[in-house]
């Protein structure tokens, strides 16, 4: 199935997209978002506050793995991993409904001239609003349910894929 080995894959070119855990509680999340930044082959996952970090038996057991594959750093603070983003230049895209937020579909990806980050939040609470505030722009995935919510980990794998299905174009 032309799947590369661990090395392989840290080896390999990857998409300018880094994914930022806001205090993500669940450790299968955790395993989800390692998984799917796998998959889509992200710079890099950023575990942020009491967001959980490998090794975890938990963890492995969504990620199957990719927590050895995916680069990874934690942050004591979510802001600090922004911080650091935006001064690498980074822009940095919030995964949260709020006003103004721009739909994903119509959020233009331009992978030519710039990197990108996404910022995801806590299951119960979303991004802290000090985070919001420091985000360079908010996309939402829209909605027709009641809930008007995913799992977080589903919400990361879309918009992923959103910057994907750009990556692979360009």
């Amino acid at each position: 199935m032309n799947r590369l080995s661990v090395d392989g894959f840290k080896s390999a070119p990857k998409m300018p997209l880094v994914l930022v855990a806001d205090n993500v509680r669940s450790l299968n999340n955790i395993g989800s978002l390692f998984r799917t930044c796998d998959g889509f082959a992200l710079e890099a996952l950023l575990l942020c506050g009491i967001s959980a970090t490998p090794p975890s038996p938990e963890i492995h057991k969504t990620a199957l793995g990719a927590e050895d594959s995916v680069d990874w750093r934690h942050y004591d603070d979510t802001l600090a991993a922004v911080a650091d983003l935006k001064a690498a230049g980074y822009t940095v895209a919030c995964l949260e409904q709020v006003k103004e937020s721009v739909a994903l579909q119509d959020f233009p990806v331009d992978f030519a001239s710039r990197r990108y980050a996404i910022v995801v939040g806590n299951e119960v609470d979303g991004v802290d609003q000090r985070v919001v505030d420091a985000c360079d722009v908010c996309i939402e995935i829209p909605q027709s349910g009641t809930k008007h919510s995913l799992n977080v980990s589903v919400s990361a794998a879309v918009a992923m894929w959103h910057f994907y299905s750009k990556y692979i174009q360009s």
